[in-house]
């Protein structure tokens, strides 16, 4: 279930999947960002003159190169855009009867770090993704590559949980997926009430409609604690 099995068995247990149907560009194909050299040039300007109107001393050693580095900062950190084909791989899955259709793969936690798309500051936390699986299963490793795949994207800590259940269930058709996102926003911790509570969200798919299933998941959850 993990990368030295993808790169070291057998290639007939390996199954290259296809982009799904009308939904694949959401994570899969996605083509390169591209950005000038001049259009560049004139984000790190205006980055330059923002920073120098907020009170940065631009002259500083320490801040004369700041412009630039936040620009590549920002745009490594939004590098879901450019989708993540290494998740086109699955394995048959090999457990079969009752016990098999009631066992649940659970990884984590997770460590992901977002732009929430409100006031474009991080929010940080853990994930946990539990899943019964169907006639496939993914690689343990390709659920972290799932989770950063939606978070390094501007976006809400409601939406990447839907994103991360349903390209799940788009990969791999499994019987249920669960996912649980814990996270602190520095956009309530900075600004604001300035509070420094954490917020959890949950997204269920499938057969974890069942509260037995739910409720194993999270006490598994529970017992994982943060690394």
């Amino acid at each position: 279930m993990d990368e030295h099995y993808a790169e070291n068995g057998n290639a007939d247990n390996v199954i290259e999947l296809g982009s799904p149907a009308g939904r694949g560009t959401s994570w899969s194909d996605l083509p390169p960002r591209e950005i000038a050299p001049e259009d560049w040039r004139r984000f790190r300007t205006y980055m330059t003159e923002i920073f120098g109107a907020f009170g940065m001393e631009l002259d500083l050693p320490g801040a004369r190169d700041t412009p630039e580095r936040y620009l590549q900062a920002l745009y490594d950190a939004t590098a879901g855009y450019e989708g993540e084909p290494k998740l086109l791989t699955a394995f048959p899955a090999e457990g079969r009867g009752v016990e098999s259709a009631t066992s649940q793969i659970i990884e984590g936690p997770i460590a992901f770090q977002s732009l929430c798309e409100h006031h474009a500051l991080p929010f940080h936390g853990f994930a946990h993704i539990g899943y019964i699986a169907g006639d496939q299963i993914i690689g343990i490793s390709k659920l972290t590559r799932l989770v950063r795949l939606f978070a390094r994207r501007f976006t809400v800590q409601e939406r990447l949980g839907e994103q991360i259940a349903d390209a799940l269930v788009e990969l791999v058709s499994p019987q249920g997926v669960a996912v649980h996102l814990e996270a602190s926003h520095l956009c309530t911790q900075m600004r604001g009430v300035e509070e420094h509570s954490r917020t959890i969200t949950t997204f269920w798919r499938g057969t974890f409609a069942d509260p037995e299933l739910r409720r194993e998941f999270l006490h598994e959850v529970r017992s994982h604690g943060r690394r």
